[in-house]
C-alpha cells in the first residue's frame, strides 16, 4: 500500500473533518464510539486509588513508626513485587481475558492492603509491613487495561490512538493529582489509615464497573506464537528510560512529603504533588490535540532533565513550600509528553497478542524505577535534608535523558527512518 503524503492526507481532512474514518475527530470522536465512556469511567474509578496508596502509606507508616526512611522502604518492596509480578499477571489476561483475571487479582491486593492496615494500626513487627504491601502486587495494570481496549477498537487509525494514548496518559496524572489531595485529606481529618481504606474501596468497585464491559474488551488469544516483547528491538532500552522516569516520580514524592512536613505542612504534601500532576496532565491534553511534529524521545527527555531542576533550586533557594509547588507545577509539564511519546513506541514495537504483556512490561519498569526513587528519596530526606532529596529526581532525570541518548545513536540510527520515529 503506497505511502500517504502530507497533501494527501490533508484531503479527506479537510473535505469530511473525521479522517475519513466516518468519525468525528478528537476527543469528541474517542468517546463517541459505542461502550468506551462506560468503560472509561470504570477504569478512572480504579485508576484514581494509585495515586492515593503511596500517599497514605508513607503517611500512615511514617506517623506510626516515626520513619521516614521505614516508609520509603516498604512502599519500594511492594512497588518492586508488583514489577515483578505485573508482567505474569498481563500474560495470564492476554491468554484467559481481563474480566476472568482482573477482578480475582484485585480481590487479592486488596486483601494485602487491608491487613498493611491492620499491622500498622496493632503495631506489627515491622517485617510484616513488608509482607503486606508485597500482596498487593497483584493489582493489574489499569491503565494498561485500558489501553489495551483503545488499540483493539482503533486498530486501524493510528492518529486517533495518539489521542486515546494523550487521554490515558491525562487521565494517569489527573488521578494522580486528586489521588495524593484525596489521601492528605482521609488521613488528616479522619485517621491515618483511612485513605489506604477508601483507596481499597474504590479500587474493587471500579474493577467490577470496567470488568463489566465487555463489548470493549479484546478478545483473549491462545498462547502467542510471538517472541517475547522484551526481545523486540528498542524495547529494552525504552523500558531503562522508564525506569529512569520512575525513580523521578518515586523520589519526588517522597522527598515532597517529607519537605512539607519538615515546613510544618505535611498535610499540604498532596496538594503540592497534585499541582505537578496538574502540569503533566495539562500539556496531555494539549499534546494529544495538538500532535506536534518533531518533537521525539530525545526531545522530551531533554525537557523533563531541565524542568526536574526547578523544584531541587526552588527548595534549596527559598525554603518556601509556596515555590516549591509553582515549580513542580511547571516540572510536571514535560512528563505526559514524554510517557505518550515512549507509550506509543511500545505499542508500535510489541506483538498485537501479547500487548498486555508488553505495556506491564512498562509498569514494572517504571515500578522498578518508583521503587529505587521511594527508597533513594526517602534516604536522602532523613540523612541529608528534604531540599537536598530534590536532587534525587534531578538526576534520575539526567539518567533519563542519557539512555535516551544512548539509543538514538546505537539504536535507531543503525536502521533506516528510524530516527523519525523516535
Amino acid at each position: 500500500m503506497p505511502l500517504q503524503t502530507t497533501e494527501d492526507s490533508r484531503i479527506p481532512d479537510e473535505q469530511c473533518g473525521d479522517g475519513g474514518t466516518g468519525q468525528p475527530r478528537g476527543y469528541r470522536g474517542l468517546f463517541s464510539r459505542p461502550g468506551t465512556r462506560a468503560f472509561t469511567a470504570g477504569n478512572l474509578v480504579a485508576r484514581l486509588p494509585m495515586g492515593m496508596f503511596g500517599v497514605s502509606a508513607v503517611v500512615m507508616i511514617a506517623g506510626a513508626r516515626g520513619s521516614y526512611a521505614l516508609a520509603g522502604a516498604v512502599t519500594a518492596a511492594g512497588l518492586a513485587a508488583t514489577g515483578v509480578a505485573g508482567p505474569w499477571i498481563a500474560r495470564l489476561v492476554d491468554r484467559h481475558g481481563q474480566a476472568r483475571v482482573a477482578v480475582p487479582a484485585t480481590l487479592t491486593a486488596v486483601l494485602g492492603s487491608l491487613a498493611l492496615l491492620l499491622c500498622v494500626r496493632f503495631g506489627a513487627p515491622d517485617w510484616t509491613l513488608f509482607a503486606s504491601y508485597a500482596a498487593t502486587a497483584a493489582t493489574p495494570n489499569i491503565g494498561g487495561l485500558s489501553r489495551a481496549r483503545w488499540a483493539h477498537l482503533l486498530r486501524d487509525d493510528p492518529a486517533a490512538l495518539h489521542t486515546a494514548n494523550s487521554f490515558e496518559q491525562a487521565a494517569d496524572e489527573l488521578c494522580f493529582m486528586l489521588g495524593p489531595v484525596l489521601a492528605a485529606f482521609l488521613t488528616g481529618t479522619f485517621f491515618p489509615e483511612a485513605g489506604t481504606l477508601a483507596g481499597s474501596v474504590l479500587l474493587l468497585a471500579g474493577m467490577l464497573l470496567f470488568t463489566a464491559q465487555r463489548a470493549t474488551e479484546p478478545p483473549p488469544s491462545a498462547r502467542s506464537k510471538a517472541r517475547s516483547p522484551l526481545r523486540s528491538a528498542g524495547i529494552p532500552a525504552l523500558l531503562a528510560c522508564f525506569a529512569a522516569t520512575g525513580m523521578v516520580f518515586g523520589s519526588m514524592e517522597v522527598v515532597t512529603i517529607a519537605y512539607a512536613d519538615a515546613q510544618g505542612h505535611r498535610a499540604a504534601a498532596g496538594l503540592v504533588l497534585a499541582l505537578q500532576a496538574a502540569g503533566s496532565c495539562a500539556a496531555g491534553l494539549l499534546y494529544g490535540a495538538l500532535k506536534p511534529a518533531g518533537l521525539g524521545l530525545p526531545r522530551c527527555l531533554l525537557a523533563m532533565a531541565v524542568l526536574m531542576t526547578l523544584p531541587w533550586l526552588a527548595a534549596a533557594s527559598t525554603g518556601s513550600l509556596v515555590a516549591l509547588a509553582g515549580a513542580l507545577l511547571v516540572a510536571g509539564m514535560a512528563t505526559a509528553p514524554t510517557m505518550v511519546t515512549a507509550m506509543t513506541l511500545v505499542q508500535a514495537r510489541t506483538p498485537a497478542d501479547r500487548l498486555n504483556e508488553g505495556m506491564s512490561l512498562v509498569v514494572t519498569g517504571l515500578l522498578t524505577g518508583i521503587a529505587c526513587g521511594s527508597a533513594a528519596g526517602g534516604w536522602a530526606a532523613e540523612h541529608t535534608s528534604p531540599a537536598t532529596g530534590f536532587a534525587v529526581p534531578a538526576a534520575a532525570a539526567a539518567v533519563a535523558l542519557v539512555i535516551g541518548a544512548s539509543r538514538l545513536r546505537t539504536g535507531a540510527a543503525g536502521r533506516p527512518g528510524a530516527r523519525r520515529a523516535v
